[in-house]
């Protein structure tokens, strides 16, 4: 009951405290847990963009519509996805599937002939839209942990992606910002730190067989 216990402590944290920051074990944690999340295939098709410079941040609250969270936490989070996951990309997963467990290549090349093939036939657009479906299963496996690990986080999408890709200087790297989770400690006048957690019943979520 530890995890549910965590998940009721969690809250989409409205303001930060500026003045505290994450020790660096706790953000190698996230760096960490950002790259053990499960993604289809296990291609990763995602970069994990962390901003903990002040100026950056502001910037960056300018294109999430001034939401104060982005230029008040203690790090910035931005989850991107690549432009392209085509032969070169798939070629290099699966090298490193070829180092780690020694496979042998007759057994991984129908695999990895096939994805390639799947993903060469595939819209630029529509091989996007499956990254960012990946991009939302990281979200979800940060949210969690920072609520074991007892770091405060909001989740967001409300940012100008082209300005945050700007800023960044995302397109040198091939990438697209798609989510933004600001993370640190909440303030201590949070008012929305105290409020109950709203959530339908269970009875009306979940169908059991």
């Amino acid at each position: 009951m530890e995890s549910v216990k965590a998940l009721k402590w969690r809250y989409a944290t409205k303001k930060f405290d500026a003045a505290k920051i994450l020790p660096d074990d706790k953000v190698k944690i996230l760096k960490k847990s950002f790259n053990l999340t499960a993604t289809s295939y296990g291609l990763q098709p995602l970069k994990l963009v962390v901003v903990q410079n002040k100026e950056l941040q502001q910037k960056l609250m300018d294109a999430s519509y001034g939401q104060n969270q982005v230029g008040t936490a203690s790090h910035v989070l931005v989850i991107c996805i690549e432009k392209e996951v085509g032969k070169a990309f798939i070629e290099n997963y699966f090298k490193y599937v070829k180092d780690i467990r020694n496979t042998p290549d007759d057994i991984l090349h129908p695999f990895r002939e096939s994805l390639i093939g799947d993903f060469e036939n595939k819209p630029v657009d529509e091989v996007r839209v499956w990254a960012t479906h990946q991009a939302y299963l990281v979200l979800g496996t940060l949210l969690t942990v920072c609520a074991v690990e007892e770091i405060d986080s909001c989740p967001m999408e409300g940012f100008e992606p082209s300005k945050y890709d700007e800023i960044l200087g995302l397109d040198e790297h091939n990438l697209k910002s798609v989510l933004a989770l600001p993370v640190g400690y909440r303030s201590q006048d949070d008012f929305f730190a105290e409020l109950k957690k709203v959530r339908r019943p269970l009875e009306e979520t979940i169908i059991e067989y």
